[in-house]
Order: C-alpha cells, then sequence, then structure tokens
C-alpha cells in the first residue's frame, strides 16, 4: 500500500481559472493536486518527475507572448517532456492552446472572442473516445478565449463549434487538449466575469449578471458532462500508475 497519495500537478495562471470540477473528480479518484501557481510566482519544473499527469490551466495570456513570458517557454517544454514521458497532460484553454504549440501546431487569434455559453458539436471520432463516447452529440459549453489553434500532426479532432473550428483534440492515447472550460461551476464562471468584466462587456455586450442568468440555465448539465469526462481522464492516470 502506498504511503501517500498520487499527485497530479496543475500549473494556474490566475487566480480565477482553477480546476474546479476537475479537481474535485481527481481528489474522488484518490490524487491530490500539486499546484504550480505562477500568478504568484512560483517556478515551472523541467520535468514531471514523481506525478502522475499534467494539468495546465487556462489564462488571458497568448501562446504567442513567450519573448515576454518566460514561463510560457518554461510550461512548453514540459509539455514536451510530459508528451516524451508518455504520461497523461489535459490541457484547458490556454492550456490546450499551449500543447497544440507543442505539438507543432499554429496559434493564433481567431475572427472573434468567443465568451460565454455556447454550443459544441463533437466529431465522430468522439464517439469512439475514451473520454467522450456515450455523450451527447450537441451540448451547451462555457468558452472564454480570443485565441484558436489549427489541429496537430497526428491529433485527433473531438468537438467544434460554429465559430471554432477545433474546440478539443486527442494526440496519441494520453494527451487531451479541451478549448472551452468544462471544469466551471456557476461559481467559477461568476468569478472569470467579475475578473474580466470589461473583456466580456467589450466582446459580448453582456454584464455579469446577464452571464449569470445563462449560466444557471446550463451550469448543471455542462457539470454532468464534466465529472464523466474527468472520471475517465482520472482513469488514464490509474492506469498508468497500475
Amino acid at each position: 500500500m502506498r504511503a501517500t497519495r498520487p499527485t497530479v500537478l496543475v500549473l494556474q495562471h490566475v487566480a480565477c481559472e482553477g480546476p474546479g470540477l476537475l479537481g474535485k473528480v481527481l481528489r474522488e479518484h484518490g490524487y491530490r493536486l500539486e499546484f504550480v501557481r505562477i500568478h504568484r510566482g512560483d517556478r515551472v519544473p523541467r520535468t514531471l518527475g514523481r506525478h502522475a499527469g499534467l494539468v495546465v490551466m487556462g489564462g488571458p495570456m497568448s501562446v504567442y507572448d513567450q519573448d515576454k513570458l518566460a514561463h510560457l517557454r518554461a510550461e512548453l517544454a514540459l509539455i514536451r517532456a510530459t508528451l516524451a514521458s508518455g504520461r497523461p497532460i489535459l490541457g484547458i484553454c490556454l492550456g490546450s492552446q499551449l500543447l497544440a504549440a507543442a505539438l507543432g501546431a499554429s496559434v493564433h487569434p481567431g475572427r472573434r472572442k468567443e465568451i460565454g455559453w455556447h454550443e459544441l458539436t463533437l466529431s465522430a471520432a468522439a464517439r469512439r473516445d475514451p473520454l467522450w463516447q456515450g455523450l451527447p452529440d450537441k451540448f451547451t459549453g462555457f468558452h472564454w478565449h480570443g485565441d484558436i489553434f489549427d489541429l496537430p500532426e497526428g491529433a485527433t479532432a473531438l468537438a467544434r463549434s460554429e465559430l471554432t473550428r477545433y474546440q478539443a483534440f486527442r494526440f496519441g492515447q494520453n494527451a487531451y487538449g479541451f478549448l472551452f472550460h468544462l471544469e466551471v461551476d456557476a461559481l467559477a464562471a461568476g468569478r472569470m466575469a467579475k475578473t474580466f468584466k470589461a473583456e466580456l462587456l467589450a466582446a459580448t455586450g453582456t454584464t455579469p449578471e446577464q452571464l449569470a442568468a445563462s449560466t444557471a440555465q446550463h451550469a448543471e448539465t455542462l457539470a454532468d458532462i464534466g465529472e464523466l469526462v474527468f472520471a475517465q481522464w482520472a482513469g488514464l492516470l490509474s492506469a498508468r500508475d497500475a
């Protein structure tokens, strides 16, 4: 029997974008979260070390800000090292963009910012994917991004929205990128709306109060989907950890 619980390393860029539902599910599956809080000045490690997997969260910065933000270069190096190790990776929003960039894909501004609750459509490949199989072909997800990515060579597209062609992808068996925010609950969505209130209003003409009304309509269904998807990702950790 292990003396300590296995850990997952979480790179967090801003206080309002934590692992949310993902963290809850991982803890329920016996994993402890260890954080690198970049917004507090924590340094990004060179390798994953003893950790069972890597989670890279969202943030307002862009992958192409590497010349100004040294931590982005360090994150890309860690992602590449983790890919080489074969251990599971999950990138969310900025994290998915960093994963795509680490795999050689272009990351660039989209036609316009995609913020709020918008419909997602799963691909045919998602119906056979270990994380997504058996889930509805369409559901409403929470979005907060301006940048998008091309599909990395060799990756499988899993979801799209009306505005964005690639909303989720898998590379190999253990690396996943979700551009949308599957991890948010009503509280987390509210924190993001309050933190980025000016961006929300400028991009969508929506106030935090108006966004909260949409959140009340969609958050519970998204959480049901998130519980299932994140439990399957925890299963990837367990398979590697066995």
